[in-house]
């Protein structure tokens, strides 16, 4: 009986030696620079073990039974590397990749984007960690846990109109390109996502550069640049599908195939996406529809890709807010909300019946945005000889759409319409429904000529691009007045042309220590013509060139320690409200910026830090005072100085293989050295209009927290199970330039939980369970808002109006890949 024990002992013993499993691991490096590789995919071939470089450039494979196998490592721009590893024990294996002349698609942003190299502050979020967070949401939202970044919902969220913040800096002083093409709308500048829905479920990679930055193409980045780049070449075929759905009615179904590499030359990819929600906010509806689809063909030295993605959306409008009286449950304060609106009694009503956070001032159910926008671009690269490459993209943006509105008593004299006659009494005013619509053309060409051999980077770039716009309003019902079919009372067209030409060159002194320089000269003309809504007759006719030198140098304390420091001048032309609500003889002057960037990076085996210290120096920055001009709008008036001034701090920390931590503060003052506030003093009766000035002296820039800090803490219990909470903080936000309490958004911090499960059986790629539960404590917090006020004699009214953020709520998202 012993020996019959101790021979199935020793068989048991036998075969669990033969089943030890082991990791192997290590580093991925650029053989070169020795620079560490983020995002890079290591396979061992044969089977389905895969990993990806992390922010440290470290990979891991866990429980891999002993033999011997081939690793098998990956990164765009360098030659694919196969190496032998013999596994017998855990093993570690650092690996050296050699970059490769074949020309791949990260040629399209390299000209616009910032390296190692590069003194400018920045960060990369790559597609994996943009898929982690991809349930659906605009892209802002994706963005949030990036360092200095505030991000807001209309609907409150997530889906809709959604708009991000970055050291303060609204979406209008925020450069964005999308495969190095402009973005931003030319008349506004500002950025609607809303109109290029699950834009994430096509995207690369994204970089934030903060500050200036690099040169790059379209308007001026006054605070930042986003630099987004849509699917690279796969040569593996796929198809993924993602449901995801939710609270408020939210769901979302995207699909996506590639081919994979056909012939050894084509390439194509294309994705299919439908989502809506009802909102947090009353009625704040989305129905979103979105595609991508792209053509490449590969030749070694020759790339051309066609790309075409865009959407079609319909929100119901959430832009107004929700007045603090309605917030805090004060009918008195209420009725005089209604009252200082001009509100008729259903208005009043609607707001006193309305839950104290989702109020929706509008109820006319087809009170709804309505856009289409299309985008088409042609890449042509190619490697012309030793060193040099070239890309040259062409560029097309249809665009065309309305908002619709309800308007209650409209005098008819607003639209050039006669009053309607009875009998024997005249009516002056209507109620009526109209549209305003938008209908415009943008296209261009960017280019690049890039050479880099032994100690020069060098790149020369520009583009041409030019906008054609026109704007209208149609009324298409109104109560008493018949009105002509398709009855314009306002037209004008806006036509705006931008050429830049930029040079940049990286120069390594040494080994350890690069120059940089670069210089853009930048040539805008904007003309616009006809009447606008309030019918009032604009004549804009301006021309702006700027000069926008930038220099810094990067030095490489050892392999794992970098410093830099960079000078940067900016100037941004004024957008098109600018210009059109100006007061006669006082157009507005364009901004200068000057920005001084220095920073520290250490990277260790298990820990990174970043530090940060900028001071963004402002000229004849233009903001709101409170003024209006004889038709009622906002002017904002060129102020003469003022800054911001911050450290960011970036760190991640690698506790254990299984538990790591990523955060980022930044603490900052921004302030304007002299501001003078306006407002309009009605009199006791309201027979009576002065303009009261009140001076302030270093007062806070509205919407700039002092304190922005987020944090993501990632556990790993077993493979294919992640779970991250994540954290945002941010401090104090003022809605004017007064530093005053009363009017400002009160300082918030949320929590959310992500949860993932990945499983890879035989018979497919993976399959993904993901699950966002949304502020898990019910914080009550609004992320944006405005303020309005007058005086009446001795008394002052003020207005303050908020976007309240939804409560605990979540998503929940299955993921196939093939």
């Amino acid at each position: 009986m012993y020996k019959v024990i101790f021979m199935a002992a020793t068989v048991l013993l036998s075969l669990r030696v033969h089943a030890q499993e082991f990791s192997v691991t290590g580093s991925v490096r650029d053989s070169r620079s020795n620079q560490l590789l983020t995002g890079a995919s290591l396979q061992l071939e044969g089977t389905n073990y895969i990993a990806v470089s992390d922010a440290f450039g470290r990979y891991r494979f866990e429980k891999i039974p002993a033999g011997e196998y081939t690793l098998m490592t990956r990164f765009i721009g360098y030659a694919d590397k196969t190496e032998k590893v013999n596994v017998s024990s855990n093993t570690e294996l650092n690996v050296r990749l050699e970059e490769t002349f074949v020309m791949t698609d990260e040629v399209v942003v390299s000209a616009t984007r910032a390296d190692e190299k590069t003194p400018a502050t920045f960060t990369n979020v790559n597609k994996d960690a943009i898929q982690k967070q991809n349930f659906g949401q605009d892209l802002p939202l994706l963005l949030n846990w990036t360092p200095s970044a505030v991000t807001t919902s209309d609907a409150g969220a997530g889906v809709g109109y959604t708009g991000i913040r970055i050291r303060g800096s609204d979406a209008t002083r925020i450069n964005v390109t999308v495969n190095g093409i402009p973005y931003n709308d030319a008349e506004s500048l500002g950025t609607f996502w809303v109109d290029v829905p699950d834009i994430a479920a096509s995207s690369q990679s994204v970089q934030v550069q903060r500050g200036v930055g690099t040169s790059t193409n379209g308007g001026g980045a006054f605070g930042a640049t986003i630099n987004l780049q849509t699917n690279t070449r796969n040569d593996k075929p796929y198809a993924t599908i993602m449901s995801s759905a939710g609270s408020f009615g939210t769901f979302r179904n995207s699909a996506s195939f590639g081919t994979g590499l056909l012939d050894d030359h084509w390439v194509i990819d294309g994705r299919v996406s439908k989502i809506v929600s009802d909102g947090f906010i009353d009625r704040a509806t989305s129905d979103l529809q979105s595609y991508y689809f792209s053509a490449g063909y590969y030749a070694g030295n020759t790339m051309i890709k066609a790309i075409t993605f865009g959407g079609k959306e319909r929100t119901y409008q959430a832009w107004y807010g929700v007045p603090q009286s309605r917030l805090n449950n004060d009918v008195e304060a209420m009725l005089t909300t209604a009252s200082n609106e001009g509100w008729n009694e259903a208005q009043t009503q609607n707001l006193l019946n309305s839950n104290s956070r989702t109020f929706n001032p509008y109820t006319y159910k087809n009170q709804v945005d309505d856009y289409r926008q299309d985008h088409y671009q042609l890449h042509f690269s190619q490697h012309i000889a030793d060193g040099f490459s070239a890309n040259v993209s062409l560029h097309y943006t249809p665009g065309k759409g309305y908002y619709e509105e309800y308007r209650y008593n409209q005098k008819f004299s607003s639209y050039g319409l006669s009053p309607v006659v009875i009998g024997d009494s005249t009516i002056q005013s209507t109620d009526l429904v109209r549209r305003r619509w938008l209908n415009n053309d943008f296209y261009g060409f960017t280019y690049s000529l890039n050479y880099e051999k032994n100690k020069v980077n060098a790149i020369l770039g520009g583009a041409w691009n030019r906008y054609d716009g026109d704007h209208y309003g149609q009324i298409i019902w109104a109560q008493v007045s018949p009105v002509p079919t398709e009855y314009q009372y306002y037209f004008n067209n806006g036509d705006k042309r931008d050429f830049n030409i930029y040079g940049k060159t990286t120069y390594a002194f040494t080994d350890r220590l690069n120059g940089y320089i670069d210089l853009q000269y930048r040539r805008v003309t904007y003309k616009a013509a006809g009447t606008e809504n309030e019918q009032n007759t604009i004549a804009i006719d301006k021309e702006f060139n700027f000069f926008n030198p930038k220099a810094g140098v990067t030095y490489a304390v050892n392999e794992n320690q970098t410093v830099y420091a960079s000078y940067s001048v900016a100037n941004r032309e004024p957008v098109r409200d600018d210009f059109v609500a100006a007061l006669p003889g006082q157009d507005p002057r364009a901004e200068r910026l000057h920005n001084l960037e220095a920073g520290y990076k250490v990277m260790g085996r298990t820990y990174m830090l970043k530090a940060n210290y900028y001071l963004m120096d402002y000229k004849d920055q233009l903001v709101l005072t409170g003024q209006l001009n004889d038709v009622g709008a906002s002017i904002r008036t060129n102020v003469n100085n003022s800054y911001r001034m911050g450290i960011e701090l970036e760190g991640a920390l690698k506790i254990s293989e299984r538990l790591s931590w990523n955060a980022n503060v930044t603490l900052s003052r921004n302030k304007i050295k002299n501001f003078t506030e306006v407002y309009y003093d009605y009199g006791a009766n309201f027979d009576e209009y002065n303009e009261v000035r009140k001076q302030y002296h270093n007062t806070d820039i509205s919407f700039s927290p002092n304190v922005i800090a987020g944090s993501g803490l990632n556990y790993k219990p077993f493979r294919g199970l992640e779970a991250t909470l994540l954290t945002k903080y941010v401090g104090r936000q003022y809605l004017d330039n007064t530093s005053n309490a009363s009017r400002s958004i009160g300082s918030y911090v949320v929590n959310d939980v992500r949860l993932t499960y990945t499983i890879q059986p035989t018979f497919m790629k993976e399959i993904v369970l993901s699950f966002l539960l949304n502020n898990i404590l019910a914080e009550k917090y609004a992320s944006n808002g405005y303020t309005w006020g007058y005086a009446a004699g001795t008394q002052l009214y003020r207005e303050n109006y908020y976007y309240p953020q939804a409560g605990r709520n979540f998503m929940a998202m299955l993921t196939l890949k093939f």
